[in-house]
This record gives C-alpha cells, sequence and structure tokens, in this order.
C-alpha cells in the first residue's frame, strides 16, 4: 500500500507544483490535505509514514473510530471537512484540531460555547462559504460572508483562520473558477475589511478540480481519491 500510496503522491505533488507556477505561485505555499474518508486506518499509518502530518476526515463517528484504532496518532492534526451537526459539536471539539466546516453563525456560537465550557484551547475553524448559493449546499452567500465572518472572528472560543468552499461536482472548467475566483475575492474582502480576520488558509479544491483550484489562489487541497485510491 505503501508504494502505491507514495507514487500516487508523489504524483500530485507535481502536478500541485506546475499548478502554481503557471500562475505565478510558490507550491509551497499549498499545503496537500489527505481525506481518509472512507479508508482504513493503514491508510492513515501510510499517510503519516510518508511524512504527511494531517488528514481530513467527514464524519465525527468514523473519525473517533479511527482514532481509537490507532497506536499513535501525535504529530498529525485531524480536520473535519464535512457538514457538523449541532448535536455533534462537543464530540467534534474534542478529537479535531480544524474544523473546516463551520456553515453557519449558529454552528460557530454552539462551537464556541463548547470550546469553553471544556477548558480547550480556542479550536482553528475556517468559514464555509457558498459563491453560487446552491441550494443542495451550506454555507454564508457572498452577501453574508463578510457581516458571518466579522462575528465569528468576535468568539472566544475560534480561531478563524479563513474560508472554506466546495464546488459542485462535475462542473465544467467556466464554474469552477467562477466558484473559486469568488471565494478567493471573498476571502480579499474579508481580510480588507476585518482586521482580527487571520485569511491565510483557503481551502478549496478536490481530486477531480484541485489543479484549477491552485491556480484560483487555494492554499489547501483536500485530496482522497486521487491519493489513495477509491474507497
Amino acid at each position: 500500500m505503501n508504494d502505491l500510496i507514495e507514487a500516487r503522491l508523489t504524483q500530485v505533488t507535481e502536478r500541485v507544483a506546475r499548478a502554481a507556477e503557471r500562475v505565478g505561485r510558490s507550491p509551497e505555499d499549498i499545503q496537500i490535505l489527505p481525506v481518509t474518508k472512507g479508508h482504513s486506518k493503514l491508510a492513515i499509518e501510510s499517510i503519516m509514514s510518508l511524512g504527511l502530518n494531517c488528514v481530513g476526515e467527514n464524519r465525527v463517528p468514523e473519525a473517533e473510530a479511527k482514532q481509537t484504532e490507532l497506536d499513535d496518532t501525535s504529530g498529525l492534526s485531524w480536520h473535519l471537512i464535512g457538514r457538523l451537526q449541532r448535536n455533534k459539536a462537543r464530540r467534534a471539539v474534542r478529537l479535531f484540531d480544524v474544523i473546516e466546516s463551520v456553515d453557519s453563525l449558529r454552528l460557530a456560537e454552539t462551537l464556541s460555547r463548547i470550546v469553553e465550557e471544556e477548558g480547550h484551547e480556542p479550536i482553528e475553524t475556517l468559514v464555509q462559504v457558498n459563491p453560487l448559493r446552491e441550494v443542495s449546499k451550506a454555507g454564508s452567500s457572498p452577501e453574508q460572508t463578510v457581516s458571518t465572518v466579522r462575528t465569528i472572528c468576535h468568539l472566544s472560543g475560534l480561531r478563524v483562520t479563513g474560508l472554506m468552499t466546495m464546488a459542485p461536482f462535475g462542473a465544467d472548467e467556466v464554474v469552477l473558477r467562477n466558484v473559486f475566483s469568488k471565494t478567493y475575492e471573498l476571502l480579499r474582502q474579508c481580510r480588507d475589511e476585518i482586521p482580527v480576520f487571520e485569511g491565510r488558509v483557503l481551502s478549496m479544491g478536490m481530486s477531480s478540480d484541485f489543479e484549477i483550484a491552485v491556480e484560483e489562489g487555494s492554499t489547501r487541497v483536500r485530496l482522497g481519491t486521487v491519493i489513495l485510491g477509491e474507497r
């Protein structure tokens, strides 16, 4: 398994680098987040053995089970990238180092309260945006983003480091670039208008569209199949 994952990771790293260089960016500015949803603990152990220090999971129960199975996860940062129900927020705070899918002010307020109740350090979060206002997706609309981010930034239990978005699956290049470029512009707008907003992370791009996302400003690509294979 390790050899195959290593070969795929090498190819992905090269593709990220070429995409960055096409638009005058440094490849070092883009983080690869392996998505281990649906894969066994062996995939996570392989990721760690190859020197990567982060994994993305979509569901709280699955991450919880894997953390129990793994012998040692020291130095590994766990990212929640799937939708979080508020009734699982306390478990998420205990399990994850980063919650990328804060898709509403209500969820942010719940997380902040739990962080304070748990005596936890402020947890790193990204605010999810919905630049095309897709009915099937959660997240702040373009008109609401600055206001929502400003309010969340002042919640004491959270440390907002950037934005996250998901493009429509199977969309053509024109639509993908529209989604990613609009999200990048929202990040810039938040940086300009909210002094306390860190704004250093822009998480966008998955296995089918990550090169376009990098060209449009992504700093973190969430990659599952292209590294780990089919689930």
